[in-house]
């Protein structure tokens, strides 16, 4: 008998931009190979991460791009093109793509998609860091409850099943996942640091939502105390930005903006702590890379990350506090500066919005979890 057709997958994206779901989907496509027909579209016409897919794949690229601010103009470009092209499947990722939804499904009343869907979530931008949004619930209540919906976080499927009322049959919760072996090989992109001076490094998109002003603030606590190189590893508008709050805090020498990097993983092992300061998060993959790289994390306590680095073993507290003496462990790496019972408020003063959050210090193997309770002063002017 001939071997039938692969499956023929439409994936819409606000960005094909290098991000997290951007590189779990490509991470996901290599695996499978020609298992599957791909077609991609980034609504904004950005396929950065289209570099991050092995060559052989059956992938194609059939649009450059759609007006985000044409959204009734939009929807029906897309019914039409869904139509035409008649995907097997169609997977829509977070808001930015939710126009493909509302496309497969014009009456959310009485839906009857064109082509079976599957929705995935993964967080949200600065509009939704402190709330959701009215009218974004709605459309999600209406228009994703007759499809399949994907979430990597504990937090994400309280909110789907709680917030937007969805059925809970209809939502999968698969955990994001790194290879422990994807951080082993280090590269020399980062400039060699003095000896015995610590090394802190962060991955992240430069966007407000990631607030990496934060971080800066943060270390420049730190650098008062220990001298110390924060490495910021990734590009975005946020960039320029960074860059002079970098100047104004008399940082230019201790802080290295290294932009986009092909492989940012193998840049773990140069690190001696990894940072994360984002207003939002759900399970990030930075965080999962860091942690197979045997690094020690700070960062907030948003989305699943106090559930994914460690449980807590202090109270809130403006100083690092060590576990008790019968869970101490020798930690992965030996921190200049930072020892069991440092003083590290300066790293976590700022980090906080709003509420209180919780900072995390993880010293693998066995992680001592300690908690800062500060109210927010970093402001963007």
């Amino acid at each position: 008998m001939p071997k039938p057709f692969a499956s023929q997958l439409l994936h819409a994206f606000s960005t094909f931009a290098i991000g997290g779901p951007q590189t779990r989907f490509a991470a996901i496509a290599n695996h499978f190979g020609r298992r599957y027909r791909h077609a991609i579209v980034a609504m904004d016409g950005n396929y950065a991460c289209r570099e991050r897919l092995e060559p052989g794949l059956d992938i194609d690229f059939p649009l450059g791009g759609l007006i985000k601010s044409s959204a009734v103009g939009n929807i029906s470009f897309i019914r039409r093109f869904l139509r035409q092209t008649s995907p097997d499947l169609l997977v829509t990722y977070n808001w930015g793509a939710i126009d493909f939804a509302m496309a497969n499904t014009l009456n959310p009343v009485r839906p009857r998609p064109l082509i079976r869907h599957i929705h995935a979530e993964d967080g949200f931008g600065p509009q939704e860091t402190d709330r959701q949004l009215v009218r974004r619930v709605m459309i999600r209540r209406l228009y994703l409850r007759r499809s399949t919906v994907v979430v990597p976080s504990q937090t994400l499927r309280r909110i789907a099943t709680e917030v937007w009322r969805l059925d809970p049959a209809r939502i999968l919760y698969i955990a994001n996942g790194v290879a422990r072996s994807s951080a082993s090989t280090p590269c020399g992109q980062v400039e060699a640091t003095p000896h015995g001076r610590p090394c802190v490094g962060t991955v992240a998109a430069l966007r407000p939502e990631k607030n990496l002003g934060r971080l800066l603030r943060a270390f420049r606590r730190v650098a008062d105390k220990i001298e110390a190189t924060l490495v910021v590893v990734g590009d975005g508008p946020d960039r320029p930005y960074l860059e002079r709050l970098s100047g104004q805090l008399g940082l230019e020498q201790s802080v290295q903006f290294l932009g986009h990097v092909e492989q940012p993983q193998k840049l773990y092992p140069t690190f001696d702590i990894f940072a994360l300061s984002s207003d939002t998060e759900q399970m990030p993959i930075t965080v999962l890379e860091a942690m197979a790289a045997g690094l020690p994390i700070v960062a907030p306590d948003v989305g699943d990350i106090g559930l994914v680095v460690a449980r807590s073993l202090a109270s809130p507290a403006s100083r690092c506090e060590a576990a008790p003496p019968d869970r101490q462990r020798q930690p992965a790496k030996s921190v200049p500066g930072l020892q069991s019972g440092s003083d590290v408020s300066g790293l976590s003063a700022p980090f906080r919005s709003g509420e209180p959050r919780r900072v995390t210090l993880l010293c693998p193997p066995e992680p001592a979890k300690m908690t800062f309770n500060h109210r927010s002063t970093d402001c963007r002017t």
